[in-house]
C-alpha cells in the first residue's frame, strides 16, 4: 500500500529498487500536477501569469500529448490517441498549448487522464516483458539510437517537475492555492 500525503499524492518509496523509485517519483509528479490543475473551471484553465501565454489547460493538453508521444509512440512504436494524428504539427508546433482554449475543462481533464492511464499500461507492459528499465524503446531515432525505458521515465519526471513549477505560479494567481 502506498502512503498518501496531505494532498492525496502517493509518497515515493524511500527504499525501493530502481523501478519502484523512478515510477514512484513519476507518480508523485503526476499527482502534484493533477492537484495544481484540479477542480478549475474554463476561465481558470485559461489564466496566464505576467507576460507568459502559458495556461493550465495548455499544460494539461501538452502533457497529454507528451505522455502519448513517449510511452505509446516511442516506447512501443504505436499510434497515440487519434487526436494527435489530426494535427498539422509542421504548420503549428504549439497546437497542443493554444488549442486547449477551445476545449471544455471536462475534455481537457479526460484527455490528460486517458493519456496517463495509457502510459501507465504501456510501462507495465514493457516491464512485464522482463527487460527492466534498461530495455530500449522500439522507435529508432534518425541517428539509429533508441532511448531506454529508464531515460523515458526520467525525462517524464523532469517534464512534470518543470511544468509543476509553472503550474504553481498560475494556480496561485487563479485562486491563491499554494504549496509544493
Amino acid at each position: 500500500m502506498t502512503d498518501l500525503d496531505e494532498q492525496g499524492r502517493p509518497e515515493p518509496p524511500i527504499a525501493a529498487d530502481e523501478t519502484g523509485t523512478l515510477l514512484g517519483f513519476l507518480e508523485f509528479q503526476r499527482a502534484t500536477f493533477a492537484w495544481k490543475c484540479g477542480g478549475l473551471d474554463a476561465g481558470a484553465l485559461k489564466a496566464t501569469v505576467g507576460a507568459s501565454a502559458m495556461t493550465l489547460g495548455g499544460m494539461l493538453k501538452h502533457l497529454a500529448y507528451v505522455e502519448d508521444y513517449w510511452f505509446s509512440r516511442t516506447l512501443h512504436a504505436r499510434e497515440g490517441q487519434a487526436l494527435w494524428g489530426t494535427v498539422d504539427w509542421k504548420a503549428d508546433v504549439d497546437w497542443d498549448w493554444h488549442s486547449a482554449a477551445d476545449d471544455s475543462p471536462e475534455e481537457i481533464y479526460a484527455l490528460w487522464d486517458d493519456s496517463v492511464s495509457r502510459s501507465r499500461a504501456a510501462v507495465e507492459e514493457a516491464l512485464a516483458g522482463g527487460g527492466g528499465m534498461g530495455q530500449l524503446a522500439q522507435q529508432i531515432r534518425s541517428d539509429g539510437t533508441a532511448p531506454s525505458l529508464r531515460w523515458l521515465v526520467v525525462h517524464m519526471i523532469e517534464e512534470y517537475a518543470r511544468h509543476n513549477g509553472h503550474a504553481d505560479l498560475i494556480r496561485e494567481s487563479v485562486d491563491g492555492l499554494v504549496g509544493e
